[in-house]
Formats: C-alpha cells, structure tokens, sequence
C-alpha cells in the first residue's frame, strides 16, 4: 500500500477517532476526472474515497469517512475463552 499526503478535510469523523488519520491506498484507478483513490487509516481503519486530479497535488476527498466496522473476536478465539471460563468455574 502506498501513504499519500491528503487534504485535511475528513468530512465527518467518529468522536471516538479524534486524531490525524494516516491514509494508506488500498485500490486506485485513473478515471477521466483524475485517479480515484480508496484509502483507509492505517491507525483507526476509517476508510473514505479521495480524487487526485494531478499527480503533483493532493488527493481530495469524495465521500465522508466511514468508521471500521467494531472487530469481533474470530470464533476460534471465542471457542477459547469459554473453555478457559468453563475451566475456572470447575476450579
């Protein structure tokens, strides 16, 4: 993934994610209005998609930010913690 410099106009954030994001590209194509980047937050995950016109300036942003879905434990990790639960309860 390629960071970007960006304009610091984030449109709408998460109060939760009050800090400067650091966007990363994870997909871009050149359309005729410019190149459309898909960039995400290397810190938070909030993702949004930016138009860079030129190559020498800054992308700007197209859409608001859109916060990381909330992370579940993957089910294995949960399946552990109830045998660990369960174990203790014995005890």
């Amino acid at each position: 993934m390629t960071t970007l410099p960006t304009s610091q106009n984030t449109g709408s954030c998460d109060l939760r994610d009050v800090h400067e994001h650091g966007w990363m590209i994870e997909s871009a194509h050149s359309t005729s209005e410019g190149r459309v980047l898909y960039v995400r937050c290397a810190e938070c995950g909030t993702r949004r998609v930016d138009l860079q016109q030129w190559s020498a300036t800054p992308p700007e942003p197209l859409t608001r930010t859109v916060p990381a879905p909330e992370t579940q434990p993957a089910p294995a990790a949960a399946a552990r913690t109830d045998i660990v639960a369960k174990a203790d309860d014995r005890a």
